[in-house]
C-alpha cells in the first residue's frame, strides 16, 4: 500500500512538469521541436526547456495585501541627484549622469572595449562592485594593471550563480554601482537550461532589476551581440532595462562611439566619442580633430563633411575611389554611409551630370570608422565621387553638407548654422551648403569645372 501511494505521488509530481521548445534568438515557444523557428526563421535555435504547469491561481486568495492605485499628486517625488562618472562623454550619452536605481545594458561586438570602458568608469567612482563571469580574479588584476587602474574603493567578485551574487550585493553597504560582465554568463538553479539561454537571461535580469530598484543601486549589465549585430539573449531583455548603450567602431581602429538606443532618463540622439589606447578608453573632447588628424591633403576623392551626432556637429572625411570595371555590373561598395543612398547619388550623377558611371566601380569610405546615417552627407559623397572621377583635388579649406534629391537639387538640412560654425572654427573657410547653391550641377561646375 505504501509503495502504491509513493508511486502515485511520483507520477503526480512528474505530471506537473512539461517541456516546451524555446527559440534562443527571439523567445518563441513551441510544443514540439522544429528545425526552423516560426517566429524569426532561425535554423536549429529551438532548445527543449522544462517548465512547471502549476495552477493558474484563479480563485485563490493572495497572501499579499491588496494593491491600491494612487493619484499622481500622491506619488512622492524622488529627490536623488544623478551620479557623475567623471567621464563627460559617458555622462552625456546617459543624459547627464547615472540615475540611482537604473539598470543599463552595455552591448557591443567582441573586442570592441565593453569591459575596458566599464572598468575605467568603475575606477573613477568609490564603492563599486565589479562582478566578472568570464575572467578570474587574477585575470582581472592583469587587466587592471595594464589599464593603470588604481582600484581604490573598487571590489571584484568572480561568480556566475545569481543567488550568490544577490546575497553578496545585499551584504555590502554603501555601494554606489554594480557592474556585471556579462549577463549571458549568469545562471540560477531554479531555471533549467544552460547559462545564456532565453530563460536564464530573462530570469537573472528580472532579479537584478528588482534588486537595483529596491535599493536605488545602479546596475550595469555587459551584453554580447550575435553575428547579425543584435544584442544576444531575448528581446525582452532590452525592454526590461532602463537604458541600452551600444559601442561601435572598427575593431582594429582607435575611435569608439557610444550610442544610446534606448534611454528612459534622457535623449537617444546623443553620442559619446572615445579613443582606445593601451591605457584604456580615453574620452575625446574634440571628435572632429580625431577623425581628421590623418587626412591626406591634395588628393582627388577626398572631401570634408559636417555632420551632426546628437546635439553637436562633427567633421569627418569622405573618401571615394572611382575605377574602371571589367564587370557587366559595376561594384558599389561603401563603408560608413548607407548603401542605398550611394546607389541613389550615383544614379543622380549619371543622369543630371552625364557621368558615365555605369562602366566604373565606386568605393566610398568614411575615414576613422564613423557611421553616418543622415542624408546631410549626400553632397560630400557626390563631390568625392566627382573629384575622383575627374582626378581633380578639392580645396583643402572646403567643407560641405546638404541632401541631394532625385532631381539633382540640394535640399536644406537641420542645424545648418551649427554645422557651418564648427567648420569655420576648425579653419575651413569655404562652406558649400544648400543656402549658397541650388543643385549639384552648380556645385560641380563651380568647384571642378
Amino acid at each position: 500500500m505504501a509503495l502504491e501511494i509513493r508511486t502515485l505521488f511520483l507520477v503526480t509530481s512528474m505530471a506537473k512538469q512539461r517541456t516546451i521548445f524555446v527559440c534562443q534568438q527571439c523567445g518563441t515557444e513551441s510544443p514540439k521541436w522544429m528545425g526552423k523557428c516560426p517566429g524569426c526563421g532561425e535554423w536549429n535555435s529551438l532548445v527543449e526547456t522544462v517548465v512547471s504547469s502549476g495552477r493558474s491561481g484563479l480563485g485563490i486568495e493572495s497572501s499579499r495585501e491588496r494593491a491600491r492605485p494612487v493619484g499622481l499628486a500622491q506619488i512622492k517625488s524622488i529627490d536623488r541627484a544623478r551620479i557623475q562618472t567623471k567621464m563627460g562623454e559617458f555622462d552625456r550619452v546617459l543624459g547627464g549622469g547615472v540615475v540611482p536605481g537604473s539598470v543599463v545594458l552595455v552591448a557591443g561586438e567582441p573586442g570592441i572595449g565593453k569591459s575596458t570602458l566599464m572598468l575605467t568608469i568603475a575606477d573613477k567612482l568609490s564603492r563599486v562592485l565589479y562582478i566578472s563571469g568570464e575572467e578570474s580574479l587574477e585575470q582581472l588584476k592583469l587587466r587592471a594593471q595594464r589599464l593603470g587602474v588604481k582600484g581604490e574603493g573598487l571590489e571584484f567578485l568572480a561568480e556566475t550563480e545569481l543567488e550568490m551574487i544577490l546575497d553578496t550585493i545585499g551584504g555590502l553597504e554603501g555601494l554606489k554601482m554594480v557592474v556585471i560582465d556579462s549577463v549571458q554568463t549568469l545562471y540560477t538553479p531554479q531555471m533549467t537550461g544552460a547559462a545564456g539561454s532565453i530563460g536564464q537571461v530573462r530570469e537573472c535580469a528580472a532579479h537584478l532589476l528588482r534588486m537595483g530598484k529596491s535599493r536605488g543601486l545602479p546596475i550595469f549589465l555587459v551584453g554580447h551581440v550575435t553575428k547579425a549585430g543584435a544584442i544576444a539573449g531575448p528581446k525582452v531583455l532590452e525592454h526590461m532595462v532602463d537604458t541600452v548603450l551600444y559601442i561601435e567602431g572598427e575593431r582594429f581602429g582607435t575611435a569608439r562611439l557610444l550610442r544610446a538606443t534606448k534611454n528612459r532618463f534622457g535623449a537617444t540622439d546623443e553620442v559619446g566619442v572615445f579613443e582606445m589606447t593601451d591605457k584604456g578608453m580615453k574620452e575625446v573632447a574634440n571628435p572632429s580633430r580625431l577623425f581628421l588628424k590623418e587626412r591626406v591633403k591634395k588628393v582627388p576623392g577626398s572631401v570634408v563633411v559636417s555632420t551632426v551626432e546628437g546635439t553637436r556637429p562633427v567633421l569627418a572625411e569622405i573618401q571615394a575611389l572611382v575605377a574602371p570595371t571589367q564587370l557587366a555590373v559595376p561594384r558599389r561598395v561603401c563603408q560608413g554611409v548607407d548603401y542605398n543612398r550611394l546607389q541613389l547619388i550615383a544614379a543622380v550623377l549619371a543622369k543630371r551630370l552625364g557621368l558615365p558611371l555605369a562602366t566604373f566601380d565606386i568605393y566610398v569610405n568614411v575615414a576613422g570608422g564613423l557611421q553616418i546615417k543622415e542624408p546631410a552627407v549626400d553632397l560630400g559623397v557626390a563631390l568625392a565621387i566627382i573629384s575622383s572621377f575627374k582626378n581633380k583635388a578639392l580645396d583643402q579649406k572646403l567643407a560641405c553638407f546638404g541632401e541631394i534629391g532625385l532631381l539633382g537639387e540640394l535640399r536644406e538640412v537641420s542645424q545648418a548654422e551649427k554645422r557651418a560654425r564648427e567648420a569655420r572654427r576648425l579653419g575651413f573657410t569655404i562652406i558649400i551648403s544648400p543656402e549658397k547653391f541650388s543643385s549639384i550641377n552648380q556645385v560641380a561646375k563651380k568647384l571642378l569645372g
